[in-house]
């Protein structure tokens, strides 16, 4: 949940973001990924995390020898990332750019975008631009993997539930308020900061994602020009249940689109 298109950037969340993700098994993600990449050739070379909020991916997938390029809108976020990189000693370039606007110097041999990063993108067309930028950033034949939260995981897990967490520095409540009609999730999220003193300060964020049906993803990617290969259910190589939660969509540049 890194990039915030359509929705507030995470600011006040940043500071606190991966203590509160610490339940996330992002080796286990990154292993995954990188075991599709390497099932469809791509062994090394250069990769670009979308929405890679503050890095805990990007570096993953930097100690497993890619050259990596992390992109996302929020300069807290970006932050922490660069903190960690100068900790690690890794050799990331991080972008602070919006998703649907994002320009390199170069091409790359594959994307990435997890951590349901794209819900955050609310509008269809919205979506499209991201995917025709992917499609005009990758090498002939390079491969985009990304993840999505299902339409079936904000009917029935998100949707109108609350989430709250306490921990010694901070704590959190997060309400969900989702519409089946117009497929839109609203987060209301309010945080309480520790300060020196020993009190807290509250912060509020609203945070909006969409929920996608696969064959409306299909279409966009066909009209962006790449060709879809695959759709797993999350952590898995097999196709998604009616009930998945998530789902790993893979495609592939299939030549570019000319105006």
């Amino acid at each position: 949940m890194n990039q915030s298109e359509g929705s507030c950037a995470y600011e006040s969340f940043a500071a606190v973001y991966d203590m509160f993700m610490d339940n996330i098994p992002y080796e286990e993600w990154a292993a995954y990924i990188c075991g599709i990449l390497q099932e469809w050739g791509i062994k090394d070379g250069l990769v670009l995390e979308l929405g890679c909020g503050t890095g805990n991916i990007t570096q993953l997938l930097a100690r497993k020898g890619y050259d990596m390029i992390g992109v996302d809108a929020s300069s807290e976020m970006l932050q922490v990332a660069v903190e960690k990189r100068e900790d690690s000693g890794q050799d990331i370039l991080y972008l602070l750019q919006d998703m649907r606007e994002f320009e390199l110097y170069g091409t790359v041999r594959a994307a990435v975008c997890v951590c349901d990063s794209l819900n955050y993108i609310t509008e269809p067309e919205d979506l499209l631009q991201v995917f025709r930028l992917v499609n005009n950033y990758l090498d002939p034949g390079g491969i985009f993997i990304f993840d999505l939260n299902t339409v079936y995981k904000y009917e029935k897990i998100l949707g109108d539930c609350t989430v709250a967490e306490d921990r010694e520095e901070a704590s959190f409540i997060w309400e969900n308020a989702y519409d089946s009609r117009e497929r839109l999730n609203v987060y209301q999220l309010a945080l309480f900061l520790r300060e020196e003193d020993g009190r807290y300060r509250k912060q509020e964020e609203v945070h909006f994602q969409r929920a996608y049906a696969l064959e409306e993803v299909k279409d966009l990617l066909k009209r962006a020009g790449l060709e879809f290969l695959a759709v797993y259910d999350a952590g898995a190589r097999r196709p998604p249940e009616p009930n998945s939660e998530r789902i790993y969509v893979i495609a592939r540049e299939s030549g570019k689109i000319r105006d």
